[in-house]
């Protein structure tokens, strides 16, 4: 199913309808303020091994990252970390920015798998922040790639709904996508660290 959100000014019944779909174990395809991404609740498990499977991965071998609306519950997901990180992801986010911080006890249990790590994003999207409000929890995210070797990541949604409308219940169309991914930044050991350089600009956030 293809449904189209305005990016601006998105329905709330509309948003509501994607969010009882993932309530309910769904597998969509969403915008974000980079790349589309496929996610889930992060409270299915068979949701998860679903997402796994499209990107042809083990799920205790996936690095997804968790998309929140903003940092009031990162405290559920990650173990202390450092004032200087917090006030990086202030100026950062939301914005185009994936942290990955050191994971919690509940972040095994939801992945099923010895994860230590997890990456947090908040992205620039009113689609996607106000899927996960109405959802009441993060959502997975993980990057629709394009089968093109030269283009990377495909960036229109009705083309991406004709390659994926078997593989997920709902492509959500929030416009053109960026073909530019999120700036990684490892901040799990004493130093921040730039993993992968992307739409993020680094010295926006030091």
């Amino acid at each position: 199913m293809l449904i189209k959100i305005h990016p601006e000014n998105p329905s709330l019944r509309l948003i509501r309808i994607v969010a009882d779909c993932l309530r309910n174990g769904g597998v969509i395809i969403y915008p974000t303020d980079t790349v589309y991404a496929i996610g889930c609740d992060i409270h299915q498990p068979k949701a998860v091994q679903r997402v796994a499977q499209i990107k042809n991965i083990k799920p205790e071998k996936a690095n997804f990252s968790l998309i929140c609306y903003d940092l009031s519950h990162i405290s559920d997901l990650t173990k202390p970390f450092t004032t200087s990180i917090y006030k990086s992801m202030k100026k950062g986010l939301p914005g185009p920015f994936t942290f990955i911080l050191n994971a919690n006890n509940n972040v095994p249990k939801l992945f099923q798998s010895r994860k230590k790590t997890v990456g947090i994003r908040v992205p620039d999207n009113k689609i996607a922040r106000e899927i996960v409000k109405e959802l009441g929890n993060p959502v997975i995210s993980t990057s629709v790639y394009d089968d093109d070797e030269i283009i990377e990541y495909t960036t229109d949604p009705e083309l991406i709904h004709e390659n994926y409308e078997h593989l997920v219940d709902i492509v959500v169309a929030g416009g053109n996508g960026s073909n530019q991914a999120s700036t990684v930044i490892d901040c799990t050991g004493d130093e921040m660290e730039v993993i992968r350089e992307g739409k993020g600009a680094i010295e926006d956030i030091l």
